[in-house]
Parts: C-alpha cells; structure tokens; sequence
C-alpha cells in the first residue's frame, strides 16, 4: 500500500485538533490516535479515539496499521524520538499558533492522515486525526471562500479567515473575543455556539452590540506615523485610535525611516500599516482595514472588493 507524506499547509492545521461536531461530520473524521514515545524516547505507547464508527471499517483499520507500522520503521520519523526531531526541524511544517508543534499530511486513495508532531519529552509526541479524504477536501475548498459577516438586511459588513477571531463590543462596553468556524455559506460557528448568518446578524443588532474582525494576517501592533504631522505613533489590532511613541521627533525623515525600521523588525509588511493605519481610524470592518486591499509597496488597489476570497 503506498502513501503520500507531504508538508502540511497552514490551513490544515485546524483540523489537528477537537472539532465541534459539524465539523467532524462534515469532514468525515474517523477518528484520532494519539501517542508518546516514553521517557527514552525510544517506546511508542498510543492511544485511539472514535469520531464516526460507521466511518471504521476493516478496510480502514487494515491501512491505518500499515501506515503506523510503515512510519515507525528504521529512518522514518515516528522510529524514535531523535528520528522525530530531525524529520521536524527540516522536513516538517512548524505551526503559527505553537511553536512546539509540527505538520504533515498523509494520504492514501481514501484517507487523509494529517499528523501534528511534538518531539519533546513529557508531550504526547503524535496526534493523527483520520478523515475521508475527499469531505476533508471539500470542507477547506469552501472554507477558503472566508466567513460572511452581514447586516440583518443581508448587506455584507466584511469576511473573515475561517478561524479567526471577532470582537464583539456590547453594549455596556465589556467586550468579549470568539474564534469562527466556516460552516457553509450561511452558516457559522461563533465560539461554541451555530448560528446562521442573518440569525447571528439580528441578535447583534437586537442587543445593541458591535462586531469587528480580528484578523490574522494583521499584527498585533505595529507603527506608523501620523497623517499631516508625520509623527511616530503605535497602533494595537482591533483598538480605535493610537499611542504616541517617545522616540518620536520633529524630523519628520527621521520618523519615517524609523517607522520602516521598527516595523522590518516585528516581520510588518506595508500592507499590514497601511490596513492597520485604517482600522484605527476608520474602524476595523471596513475594506481599508484589510491588507489584500493593498499591493506589496501599501498602494490600496482599484477595485479590493472584486474578489472572491476572504477579505
């Protein structure tokens, strides 16, 4: 039986972990085996979990054991511990959200075996989630379409990522962050909770609160310098307004090329200013607020909404 081990891709990560329900089912998930390669590092002692057991059948079992076995042979990465570390320092793809976490992706004719590794003592070692492979597919293919958020009146406010996060501000000024899960066209989970789209919408307005993206591919902070005086202010995802910065001056050169600095440091892209620069000015739903609106030099583009992904 032969399989394919390839780099896991970023949005395959999500499925590495604990679905909601949905999603499990909508992605044929079998379920996970998880294990730990002793204190030596030399033991394999696992573990297994079932999602769907009319999705276990004897044709799945007998593969799923020969991929384990196949893997844990001499030279290949679940052999051992020290095999595992090497295979995930070059071979592997390390997780945004966790540093510590490694991925690749195994398929078969049927399956998708997407492995999330972990080669260091006293950690479980190997999650492996089961899926069919081509529900698992369809589910990222759609999820790439983003997440609609609209108004009671089905007017399109903005989309997200599926997996990022929203803020939602109620009324009396507490506010509160919940992770989104692309569900289907019209419908999301917010948090723990399903909702379609327009249902969401209406509960929004009826409690008298707000909804803004937190969007993933923004920074956490970034600088920038004011517009009309060319100061160097900080600006913080998702907060209206800014911070001053104490090392800014009156050479308003100097402020630039220390705002190119500062940011070349933090990996911020002059697309992600430029958004960021929006957000806090205009709020962070609209169009500006979104760096795809921006070509690499921060040039907003002619037409940003003419596209079909999340944005």
């Amino acid at each position: 039986m032969s399989f394919d081990l390839k780099v896991m891709k970023e949005p395959e990560q999500k499925y590495t972990y604990r679905q909601s329900t949905q999603i499990s089912m909508q992605c044929g998930l079998v379920g996970y085996l998880r294990a730990d390669m002793d204190t030596n590092g030399k033991g394999f002692f696992s573990s297994w979990n079932d999602y769907r057991t009319d999705l276990k059948t004897d044709e799945f079992k007998a593969e799923f054991d020969d991929l384990i076995n196949t893997y844990r042979q001499k030279d290949n990465f679940l052999a051992d511990r020290n095999t595992l570390s090497k295979f995930c320092y070059k071979e592997a793809l390390q997780y945004d959200s966790d540093e510590r976490s490694f991925g690749v992706r195994i398929d078969s004719d049927d399956y998708a075996y997407l492995c999330r590794l972990n080669p260091h003592q006293g950690e479980y070692n190997l999650y492996c989630y089961c899926y069919k492979k081509e529900w698992l597919d369809d589910h990222i293919r759609n999820a790439e379409k983003g997440i609609r958020f609209i108004t009671p009146e089905y007017k399109e406010k903005f989309r997200i990522k599926d997996g990022d996060r929203i803020r939602i501000t109620y009324s009396d000024g507490k506010t509160c962050d919940m992770v989104c899960r692309y569900i289907d066209e019209y419908h999301v989970e917010v948090g723990d909770n399903l909702y379609h789209i327009c249902e969401f919408a209406e509960r929004i307005e009826q409690n008298g609160a707000k909804v803004i993206p937190l969007r993933s591919d923004l920074p956490e902070t970034c600088y920038a310098t004011l517009p009309g005086t060319d100061e160097v202010i900080i600006i913080k995802r998702g907060e209206s307004g800014y911070y001053t910065c104490e090392y800014s001056t009156d050479d308003k050169t100097f402020n630039r090329a220390l705002v190119d600095d500062r940011n070349s440091n933090l990996g911020v892209s002059k697309a992600q200013v430029e958004a960021m620069l929006a957000g806090s000015m205009f709020g962070w739903d609209v169009p500006a607020a979104d760096p795809k609106s921006y070509d690499e030099n921060g040039k907003l583009l002619h037409n940003p909404k003419d596209r079909g992904d999340a944005r």
